[in-house]
């Protein structure tokens, strides 16, 4: 930790390392973008790919990179870094590393609400998208709510969840099994979390979201800290707790479900990303940044796996992060069960 001091008699902490591993996450985002958009049919060197993205290509060059490619790249950042941050948000409540919108029940919510809107209404993409959102945002209501008992504790909180992700789990199970075979696949296809077809329409609203959010959940990254040494030590340093709580909780839930609207249930990230990221920084704050650098970094590079690992098999970006989250999540059982803690 280096203090950093200004002429004007300011004083800011530093976390060199921290630092170095956002600056890292950020350039490794930036970079597996910049090969991402270069990649395809008509492949793009990455020089000059840089070159058009700053205004210097051709005209075919700027209709593949600018129209086709980049705004689905830039949903790959957004919801990555959607994720990212709402999984740090999620775990750091909860003060469990298990505390994840995969776990909890979120993304399950958000599928409801879409596949309501594919089954029941035959709704546009945008129709779904806001189904998707409103059922991010009912499921997150519904949790707190049912958590709640003179405040909202973290192994509640998971436990409660679970419960909410298995009845919504039977819940969409049942749409799908009432939906005929077109919608039905459709569905199926939304469930899987992909980044296929994305353009401007998906960017735009993530964008302005994230906008407002990621600056709100920054200014409490400090209540936060001190939320992760428990209440009684939190309100004795003058957190007002529930308030915090609340209005990180809703920050999350309405980050994972704008990212599930625009992308689909990407299972996975929010549950890695943050664990990935304290383990490089081996820092035992929530690592907001990180996190949320780490989760774009992850999804890109899952993107490209997608698109190249399989030959000439195009995998959905969701079925990548499954089954690399799959095998991390058992990883962490075992580890949480060596150390005694489940």
């Amino acid at each position: 930790m280096k203090a950093i001091r200004t002429r004007g008699g300011l004083s800011v902490r530093l976390d060199v390392r921290t630092t170095v591993v956002v600056t890292l996450l950020l350039l490794a985002a930036l970079a597996a973008s910049v090969v991402l958009i270069g990649t395809g049919d008509f492949e793009i060197p990455a020089a000059d790919v840089v070159r058009t993205l700053l205004g210097d290509g051709n005209a075919g060059q700027e209709f593949i990179i600018n129209e086709l490619r980049l705004p689905r790249v830039l949903v790959g950042l957004l919801v990555g870094a959607a994720l990212g941050l709402g999984g740090a948000l999620f775990q750091s409540i909860a003060r469990n590393p298990l505390g994840s919108p995969d776990v909890l029940g979120l993304g399950q919510g958000a599928t409801a609400g879409a596949l309501t809107m594919i089954v029941l209404f035959q709704g546009s993409a945008t129709a779904v998208a806001g189904g998707a959102l409103v059922g991010g945002l009912v499921t997150g209501l519904a949790i707190y709510l049912l958590a709640w008992k003179r405040g909202v504790h973290g192994y509640r909180l998971v436990l409660v969840g679970i419960g909410v992700s298995a009845f919504i789990t039977a819940i969409n199970g049942y749409l799908l099994t009432k939906a005929d075979f077109v919608d039905a696949a459709r569905a199926v296809v939304w469930m899987t979390g992909s980044l296929n077809g994305r353009d401007w329409e998906q960017v735009w609203p993530l964008l302005a979201l994230c906008a407002v959010l990621v600056p709100l959940v920054l200014v409490y990254g400090r209540p936060l800290r001190m939320l992760e040494m428990g209440d009684d030590v939190a309100n004795a340093l003058g957190v007002r707790v529930e308030r915090t709580r609340l209005v990180l909780l809703t920050a999350s839930v309405l980050l994972t479900a704008a990212a599930t609207a625009a992308a689909g249930p990407v299972s996975f990230v929010a549950l890695t990303a943050p664990q990935l990221a304290r383990r490089l920084t081996r820092s035992p704050g929530p690592n907001l940044m990180p996190a949320m650098f780490m989760g774009a970094a992850l999804l890109i590079v899952a993107d490209f796996a997608s698109q190249r690992a399989f030959g000439a098999d195009q995998l959905p970006v969701g079925v990548v992060t499954g089954v690399l989250g799959g095998g991390y999540l058992l990883w962490l059982l075992v580890a949480q069960r060596k150390a005694g803690r489940i």
